[in-house]
Protein backbone atom coordinates (compact mmCIF):
# COMPACT_ATOMS: atom_id res chain seq x y z
CA UNK A 1 0.00 0.00 0.00
CA UNK A 2 1.13 3.07 -1.00
CA UNK A 3 2.04 6.37 2.07
CA UNK A 4 2.16 9.77 0.88
CA UNK A 5 2.88 12.64 3.58
CA UNK A 6 0.74 15.17 4.33
CA UNK A 7 1.58 18.35 4.24
CA UNK A 8 0.73 21.99 5.93
CA UNK A 9 -0.70 23.63 3.43
CA UNK A 10 -0.26 27.73 3.06
CA UNK A 11 -2.39 29.14 1.22
CA UNK A 12 -0.32 29.86 -2.20
CA UNK A 13 1.67 26.91 -2.50
CA UNK A 14 -1.65 24.80 -3.69
CA UNK A 15 -2.01 23.74 -7.23
CA UNK A 16 -5.14 26.22 -7.80
CA UNK A 17 -2.64 29.01 -7.08
CA UNK A 18 0.58 27.79 -9.17
CA UNK A 19 1.62 30.28 -12.03
CA UNK A 20 1.31 29.05 -15.71
CA UNK A 21 3.97 28.07 -17.86
CA UNK A 22 6.35 27.31 -14.85
CA UNK A 23 8.01 24.09 -14.07
CA UNK A 24 7.08 23.18 -10.65
CA UNK A 25 6.76 19.27 -8.36
CA UNK A 26 3.93 18.04 -6.36
CA UNK A 27 5.04 17.76 -2.73
CA UNK A 28 2.79 16.43 -0.81
CA UNK A 29 -1.33 16.82 -0.27
CA UNK A 30 -3.69 18.63 2.12
CA UNK A 31 -5.71 15.94 3.28
CA UNK A 32 -6.27 16.53 7.14
CA UNK A 33 -10.26 16.37 6.41
CA UNK A 34 -10.68 13.26 4.54
CA UNK A 35 -11.58 15.37 1.74
CA UNK A 36 -9.25 14.46 -1.25
CA UNK A 37 -10.65 12.92 -4.11
CA UNK A 38 -8.90 9.63 -4.78
CA UNK A 39 -8.50 10.31 -8.56
CA UNK A 40 -5.95 13.16 -7.68
CA UNK A 41 -3.95 9.91 -7.04
CA UNK A 42 -5.13 7.61 -9.52
CA UNK A 43 -4.59 9.58 -12.48
CA UNK A 44 -0.69 9.74 -11.71
CA UNK A 45 -0.60 12.82 -9.84
CA UNK A 46 1.75 11.32 -7.19
CA UNK A 47 4.87 13.39 -4.97
CA UNK A 48 7.55 14.48 -7.10
CA UNK A 49 5.93 14.82 -9.75
CA UNK A 50 7.22 17.31 -12.33
CA UNK A 51 4.68 19.20 -13.93
CA UNK A 52 3.54 22.76 -15.53
CA UNK A 53 0.23 24.04 -15.99
CA UNK A 54 -0.43 24.83 -19.53
CA UNK A 55 -3.56 26.80 -19.22
CA UNK A 56 -6.67 27.78 -16.85
CA UNK A 57 -10.32 28.05 -18.37
CA UNK A 58 -11.90 31.77 -17.82
CA UNK A 59 -13.75 32.47 -15.01
CA UNK A 60 -11.89 30.08 -12.52
CA UNK A 61 -12.34 27.04 -14.32
CA UNK A 62 -10.33 23.56 -14.61
CA UNK A 63 -6.50 23.76 -14.89
CA UNK A 64 -4.40 22.29 -18.26
CA UNK A 65 -1.82 20.48 -16.75
CA UNK A 66 1.33 18.89 -18.14
CA UNK A 67 3.40 15.94 -15.81
CA UNK A 68 5.43 13.01 -15.71
CA UNK A 69 7.98 11.86 -17.99
CA UNK A 70 5.51 10.77 -20.57
CA UNK A 71 4.17 14.63 -20.76
CA UNK A 72 0.69 13.37 -19.83
CA UNK A 73 -2.16 15.73 -19.99
CA UNK A 74 -5.47 16.64 -18.09
CA UNK A 75 -7.95 19.21 -16.81
CA UNK A 76 -8.18 19.16 -12.81
CA UNK A 77 -11.05 21.07 -11.61
CA UNK A 78 -9.99 24.35 -9.04
CA UNK A 79 -12.11 22.71 -6.05
CA UNK A 80 -9.54 19.31 -6.45
CA UNK A 81 -6.41 21.31 -7.37
CA UNK A 82 -6.50 22.93 -3.76
CA UNK A 83 -5.66 19.72 -2.63
CA UNK A 84 -2.05 19.27 -4.12
CA UNK A 85 0.54 21.50 -2.51
CA UNK A 86 3.41 22.33 -5.08
CA UNK A 87 6.98 23.69 -4.93
CA UNK A 88 8.97 25.84 -7.68
CA UNK A 89 11.50 24.45 -9.54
Amino acid sequence: MLKFKVVNKEMDNTLNFFPRNVLGRICGYDNENLKMPNKIIEMGLLPDTVFTILYQAPFNGPLYIEFGDEKSRLALRVEEAKFIITEKL
